[in-house]
């Protein structure tokens, strides 16, 4: 016991210790999709564009997933991640269980960015992280596929409809330009 706690007042002033966030935004911890790893996206995201994309499988938006993995494999090396999560609030479109949804993406689509659990994403259910999305936007998803561009600094930069499509112009330039940025 002894060496423990004297290993802890090390760390501790060392500072070592994990640091508060700087990007509250950020400061979110979800599970993996169909994993029991807790993930917090300030601890493991920082200094990184996100692209956060509410997502579902039996959508007429679903095929994004394709221009989505695209962007994640041509923009991952310079700082790009898209950050998936599946929700059922729009049409029933996302029912099934995480494992289906997980094997339907990887086999369907290839889905290498990460995927976390199920959520909700929209109204007073919505989960806190996206409750402040909707609040820093000024509106909240519509629909299936709502992305927010979120830069290096932890701070909404855009979003951008469930029909905009991965590719579109708008959003390649708002990525590109949120890539250049220095991580502050």
């Amino acid at each position: 016991m002894k060496r423990y706690l004297l290993a802890l007042c090390v760390l501790l002033m060392s500072g070592n210790a994990m640091a508060e966030c700087d990007a509250p935004l950020l400061d979110q911890t979800f599970r993996a999709l169909n994993d029991d790893t807790q993930i917090n996206l300030c601890d493991t995201y920082k200094d990184k564009v996100l692209l956060v994309v509410n997502t579902a499988s039996r959508c007429g938006n679903t095929p994004q997933y394709e221009g989505l993995e695209k962007l994640y494999r041509e923009y991952g090396e310079d700082g790009l991640v898209v950050l998936g999560f599946p929700s059922n609030d729009f049409g029933g479109q996302e029912p099934d269980s995480e494992d289906k949804v997980q094997e339907f993406c990887r086999l369907t689509y290839g889905v290498q960015f990460p995927m976390f659990e199920k959520i909700s994403v929209k109204g007073s259910d919505a989960h806190p992280f996206y409750q402040k999305l909707a609040k820093l936007a000024g509106n909240q998803p519509g629909w299936n596929f709502h992305k927010f561009l979120i830069g290096r600094d932890g701070e909404l930069i855009t979003d951008f409809s469930a029909g905009t499509r991965p590719y579109d112009a708008k959003i390649v330039k708002s990525i590109e330009t949120a890539l250049a940025a220095e991580a502050s």
